[in-house]
């Protein structure tokens, strides 16, 4: 429990330095968020787009493909705020300031998550759930009192899949000089998870559901919701895949911090 006050307290300290920095210059602050904005944007006008041309998508209408983007949008707003990995191994590796963080009582993980957290990016989240709800409606979905709750719960699985993925990338760096290339390919890979699985073959279905779970950062928990594509089995995995590889991305990571020996090693 006091190692949780601890890091609850240099979290609290972090972000209260962050929101001194971004009043300071709020134009940034102000320009990440509508990049952000504009992003999420053109993602939404492709699948209209798309829909332009077929009125369905191996089965799933326009609402419900944009209700996955919806949901998608939600656990990956919460990643980008607390598990902002993109620059570890220049900044952390290359530079040398992981000696830095070494010679500190907090875990390592957590002052690296916590020197890199990015608040503007949990306004995507709120943004996606606006289009979820806003597809709710559109596809007259039923609404029970646990959804909410499930809603949660899943989002915390996809979250941590998200963490466990890229902290193993980012791991990496423990390991080798040039893993930079890495991440945008995972980057890439990733957002096939906000379209439905079934339009996908075999191979890269098997992909995005066991060994790069992305799936279930988006299609999968989305579809627990849908009454056309109900299937309880995948999205209830959800949470676990998280676990299992939350637990693969954090030991792997606390090997690699065993493993590294500086910045002049």
């Amino acid at each position: 429990m006091n190692g949780w006050s601890f890091h609850l307290s240099l979290f609290k300290e972090y972000v209260g330095n962050y929101l001194k920095t971004k009043l300071t210059y709020r134009a940034d602050f102000w320009v990440e968020v509508m990049s952000d904005l504009l992003f999420s944007a053109m993602n939404l006008v492709f699948i209209f787009v798309v829909f332009q041309h077929t009125p369905s998508l191996a089965g799933w209408s326009r609402a419900e493909v944009v209700f996955v983007y919806g949901y998608f949008m939600i656990p990956y707003g919460v990643f980008g705020t607390f598990f902002n990995l993109w620059n570890f191994g220049e900044r952390y590796i290359a530079k040398g300031e992981m000696d830095r963080v070494l010679t500190r009582p907090a875990h390592s993980l957590a002052q690296v998550l916590l020197e890199n957290v990015d608040p503007p990016s949990m306004i995507g989240s709120f943004v996606g759930l606006a289009i979820m709800i806003s597809a709710w409606s559109t596809l007259g979905l039923p609404f029970h009192l646990y959804d909410p709750f499930v809603l949660l719960i899943f989002v915390a699985g996809s979250v941590l899949i998200y963490a466990g993925i890229y902290m193993t990338l980012a791991a990496i760096s423990f390991y080798s000089d040039a893993p930079t290339g890495i991440i945008p390919l995972m980057f890439n890979i990733q957002s096939y998870g906000r379209y439905p699985v079934q339009i996908y073959n075999k191979g890269i279905r098997f992909l995005l559901t066991w060994v790069l779970p992305f799936a279930f950062v988006g299609v999968y928990p989305a579809s627990f919701f849908l009454q056309s594509h109900g299937d309880w089995t995948m999205p209830l995995l959800t949470p676990i895949v998280g676990i299992v590889f939350w637990t693969i991305g954090l030991t792997i990571w606390n090997r690699g911090v065993k493993r590294y020996r500086g910045a002049g090693s």
